[in-house]
């Protein structure tokens, strides 16, 4: 009887299996969560505001958007000289760094119908913004 076929079956499969799980890591959003456990940079935050946000939005004035210091630990919905939709408006939640991660990622998943058609596509970018709005905020 020849026992080196199931040894060499037995060792392709480990090797097979060993890099499909090797290749679902590296696609999962773990690695993408790690992305966003990253050290972030406020003051790349702060560049990429400028450059990204600030079309529509201030940190101290409302514009096309709401005002944004002190967006972290707000309310969604909750500055009053604001004209928030009507979806927004009903939102029950604070404003924290996974759910602001979620909203400039796609903020169709955290409020259906809302007015902003914008999203932060790079994660470490996304990342960086936060932590900015988060310092400008005194968190």
């Amino acid at each position: 009887m020849n026992t080196t076929r199931p040894i060499r079956f037995a060792r392709s499969l480990l090797i097979l299996v060993t890099a499909l799980i090797i290749l679902w890591i590296a696609l999962s959003p773990l690695s993408t969560r790690a992305a966003a456990d990253a050290p972030t940079d406020p003051a790349r935050g702060k560049q990429l505001f400028e450059k990204r946000c600030t079309g529509c939005h201030s940190l101290d004035a409302d514009k096309e958007g709401p005002r944004l210091r002190g967006v972290y630990g707000r309310k969604a919905g909750s500055v009053p000289s604001f004209n928030y939709s009507d979806a927004l408006k009903a939102a029950n939640f604070t404003w924290s760094d996974a759910l602001l991660e979620k909203w400039l990622t796609d903020t169709e998943s955290v409020v259906p119908d809302n007015n902003m058609d914008f999203h932060v596509p790079n994660p470490d970018e996304r990342a960086d913004i936060i932590r900015y709005l988060r310092v400008s905020s005194g968190s």
